[in-house]
């Protein structure tokens, strides 16, 4: 049976609840709450909100057992710059920080999954791929064999790379999107929700449509 893992998740809104979800079908559990948002509110029933990065410094040094402890960064969206450097914050406090990847999701034994990065349910990680640290691939979203994807990359729900496909760090596929076998997605650039991509993505763009064209730029990475 999985021993049961401590975790502190960074950031109080939806993402943690899914990621508490995925926690919990792991045999492991939340036991607190970070943010920096003045206004969040806890996220999770009985699981306390504490604060910031202050409040994480001495939480910790009162924490049992601290270098037990595992972290998460709980924030969607194309946010996966902050992801990563939020999860170099909490390694840097001495968490320990690891893959999370769903029972009911689909992992080849030869993918390559980075520190941080989520797999949640449904999701499907095929044959030689190679996915960094920091990223999301949410419920029902599907890397087909061979897929390079950076990292801090975020696949929204139902997105779907086929075979071959390179996805440069800190891009979003949306929702439903479909990007074709041996293209390329430049850094930091987002594929909105229900795309079609059917050419190389550049670097710093937002493309949407079916075939996916580009409707305007982003500010730089």
């Amino acid at each position: 049976m999985t021993d049961c893992k401590r975790y502190v998740l960074w950031g109080s809104a939806g993402h943690a609840k899914v990621l508490d979800e995925a926690i919990r079908a792991v045999g492991s559990k939340v036991i607190a709450l970070f943010d920096n948002d003045p206004n969040a509110q806890p996220a999770l029933p009985n699981i306390p909100l504490i604060g910031g990065k202050q409040e994480l410094t001495k939480w910790l040094q009162n924490a049992q057992d601290p270098h037990g402890i595992y972290g998460l960064v709980a924030i969607g969206g194309n946010r996966g710059q902050d992801r990563l450097q939020l999860q170099e914050l909490l390694a840097n406090h001495g968490l320990r920080i690891e893959a999370l990847v769903h029972p009911r999701s689909f992992v080849a034994d030869s993918a390559r999954i980075g520190s941080g990065s989520q797999i949640l349910a449904m999701a499907v990680i095929a044959a030689d791929v190679t996915l960094g640290s920091a990223c999301i691939v949410n419920h029902k979203a599907s890397i087909d064999h061979e897929c390079r994807v950076g990292d801090g990359v975020h696949l929204a729900p139902g997105a779907t790379l086929c075979g071959c496909v390179t996805i440069e760090p800190f891009a979003m596929i949306g929702a439903g999107a479909v990007v074709l076998p041996r293209l390329h997605i430049g850094r930091g650039s987002i594929v909105g929700a229900g795309a079609v991509v059917t050419r190389d993505v550049p670097d710093g763009v937002v493309v949407a449509g079916n075939p996916a064209t580009i409707r305007r730029s982003l500010p730089s990475i």
